[in-house]
């Protein structure tokens, strides 16, 4: 199954007023309910790298973001939308550089597919990246804390063990950049994507250290508060 898959009709969802509603009625089933909106999010365009079959640049222009408990979903006001699985979205972070204020993602291709290969066998997966871009910049902090509880609802089903869950969500304090130390070595497709990483991540402990060595105050491009989901 692709990260993104093209839809023509919202999904059902409710609002939280609504669920707590229906929680306190006690339904014959508890699955019956429908997912919950934490946020929405009108004016919005969006950019997906490499772009998706049968979505246009015109459905991208604009449209409006609903986060769901159950997946992320952009409607274009063409009528033709996309979502996304929580567990596809490896990563989701707030950028704030030079191409403007907007939400980054990165979503996971091979996800589903039986014979993908992913970083367990020492490989790169197939990545997609997501641009969400509010009209509002003032959005981007509800929308990215909305994403981020949202995505902790959903672990991956392959992912690390329980002891290793807390790595899912980063502190830019403790970012570390990979030098080579310790006979370790990247493919040349890890080090193309650890590149992209490192021209869109702030990181102030580097940058400080930079501008001590030699008075280069031009850091990165861009600037995120990132988290992986």
């Amino acid at each position: 199954m692709p990260s993104v898959n093209i839809i023509n009709t919202l999904p059902t969802f409710v609002s939280k007023e609504e669920h707590t509603t229906l929680v306190g009625s006690t339904p014959n089933s508890f699955n019956d309910i429908p997912p919950v909106v934490r946020h929405k999010e009108e004016n919005v365009s969006v950019k997906l790298d490499p772009p998706l079959e049968n979505f246009s640049d015109q459905d991208a222009l604009q449209g409006t973001l609903y986060v769901l408990t159950s997946v992320l979903v952009f409607m274009s006001t063409s009528g033709v939308g996309f979502q996304i699985e929580y567990p596809a979205i490896t990563l989701h972070a707030v950028s704030r550089g030079e191409s403007g204020p907007s939400i980054y993602c990165q979503l996971d291709e091979s996800l589903g597919q039986e014979n993908a290969t992913g970083a367990g066998d020492g490989e790169f997966s197939d990545m997609r990246e997501l641009s969400i871009v509010p009209q509002n910049p003032e959005s981007l902090e509800p929308i990215f804390e909305a994403l981020s509880q949202c995505a902790s609802l959903h672990p991956d089903p392959h992912g690390p063990d329980d002891d290793d869950l807390d790595d899912a969500f980063v502190d830019e304090s403790n970012f570390e950049t990979f030098n080579g130390d310790e006979n370790e070595e990247l493919s040349e497709v890890g080090r193309a994507a650890l590149a992209h990483l490192e021209s869109i991540i702030y990181d102030p402990h580097k940058l400080t250290t930079q501008n001590d060595e030699d008075g280069d105050s031009a850091g990165g491009d861009e600037q995120v508060e990132e988290k992986k989901s």
